[in-house]
């Protein structure tokens, strides 16, 4: 267990995904565990947009289509970005650009450790 990469949520996403309903919830706990130990969640996507290796979890509940947008290329940790649910087929723009901004944030906070 000591391989794991650790998690670090950025801005409000760790309340956002505490937020989903329980079942989205532990799908999206499970495949973070899953990332976290070195394998793949069974369903996401590169998501390039926002920032070069930030992908998103995507969950299929009969409540609604939920999203986790982490970035996987950092050493140290996989930063959760965004958690949501989506609720129309393009991504939305507010959720890109909260992404997007949290992304910056963390590249420049992990310009200022070094």
């Amino acid at each position: 267990m000591d391989d794991e990469k650790q998690i670090r949520w950025a801005g409000s996403a760790y309340d956002d995904l505490l937020a989903f309903p329980k079942d989205a919830r532990k799908k999206a706990g499970f495949q973070l565990g899953n990332f976290q130990a070195g394998l793949e969640p069974a369903d996401w996507k590169p998501f390039d947009d926002v920032g070069v290796g930030k992908r998103e979890i995507r969950i299929s509940e009969p409540s609604g289509i939920y999203r986790v947008m982490y970035v996987a290329k950092f050493e140290e940790a996989t930063y959760v970005l965004h958690c949501f649910q989506k609720k129309t087929q393009v991504p939305n723009k507010q959720d890109k650009a909260i992404a997007a901004a949290r992304y910056r944030a963390v590249v420049n906070l992990r310009k200022e450790k070094k």
